[in-house]
């Protein structure tokens, strides 16, 4: 029980951090990765249950691109096609995530400054079973960009999964120590908050409650308008058991969250949601769905 409770906490957390830095991978990522087909593919848009028909068509157009690429291994719109119809086959079980490795790779080499082809490939590689590839194309996003936070988290991710508590956490720790002159040079260019808010996390699963509680609170300090620092605090308060303290952080977080984050906080704190009396968010409506908000990125001050 008390592993359930823990894995609940990082799964909220980790969509806390996501909610607010934006986590729209486009088509590819949401096409292998996501359920939820991207609004944004071309062409076909096949349903769940794809009949034989569409699967053939898919596997033709994979085929089209491949024996283009054949020709121009660099053709960055075949590279894309032949991705997109490679995912969806493989969401309906007719590919392996191992195609796709070599096409993505090639992508990513074609446009290093777009992270999310790398972060694809690094989680393509650890789907099929190459963790170290995988670490190594997180760090080269992290080598242009360390802090970039999906690569960040997916690294993260793959650290903990290898029974790397403490890589994890130095890596969350360098980058924080780095932050300040990264920051100065290029403003921006590191969220220290969502770093902590993930440093706080791997804190939480390995039961390191107190040092989770201090970087919370060091967040609320420097990021006083930021619900997600209460309401990490918050939970893990109420995971302890000390609901006293951890109420009035839920309410905190309720009113310092955009609109479409108000009712998940309250169902995570217990609470019985308050219907429509919140308005929209400054920056429109936000998708409320177990609080994925592809699309909708509020900015904190």
């Amino acid at each position: 029980m008390v592993d359930k409770r823990r894995a609940a906490i990082g799964v909220v957390l980790v969509l806390c951090v996501i909610a607010l830095v934006g986590f729209s991978m486009g088509p590819l990522l949401a096409g292998l990765f996501n359920p939820t087909a991207s609004e944004s593919e071309p062409s076909i848009t096949p349903t769940p249950t794809a009949d034989t028909a569409q699967l053939s068509q898919l596997e033709d157009q994979a085929r089209g691109y491949e024996m283009v690429l054949q020709r121009e291994p660099e053709n960055e719109t075949a590279l894309r096609g032949f991705l997109q119809a490679k995912f969806e086959l493989i969401r309906q079980g007719r590919g392996e995530v191992k195609d796709v490795v070599e096409p993505l790779r090639t992508l990513s080499e074609l446009n290093p400054d777009e992270a999310e082809y790398g972060i694809l490939l690094a989680q393509s590689q650890e789907y099929s079973g190459d963790p170290e590839g995988a670490a190594q194309s997180y760090r080269k996003i992290l080598e242009r960009q360390p802090g970039q936070i999906q690569a960040l988290q997916g690294l993260t991710n793959l650290l903990l999964s290898q029974n790397r508590p403490e890589a994890a956490i130095g890596l969350l720790e360098d980058t924080l120590q780095a932050a300040p002159q990264a920051n100065q040079a290029q403003p921006g260019s590191i969220d220290e908050t969502s770093i902590q808010l993930i440093l706080g996390q791997v804190y939480a699963q390995q039961e390191r409650y107190e040092e989770a509680i201090a970087i919370y609170d060091e967040a609320i300090k420097n990021s006083s308008e930021d619900f997600r620092p209460v309401l990490a605090k918050a939970m893990i308060l109420k995971q302890q058991g000390n609901t006293e303290e951890a109420e009035p952080l839920f309410a905190k977080a309720t009113d310092l969250a955009p609109a479409g984050f108000k009712d998940q906080i309250q169902m995570q704190a217990g609470m019985t949601p308050v219907p429509d009396t919140y308005g929209e968010s400054p920056e429109g409506e936000a998708g409320t769905e177990g609080m994925e908000t592809e699309g909708t990125e509020p900015t904190q001050e």
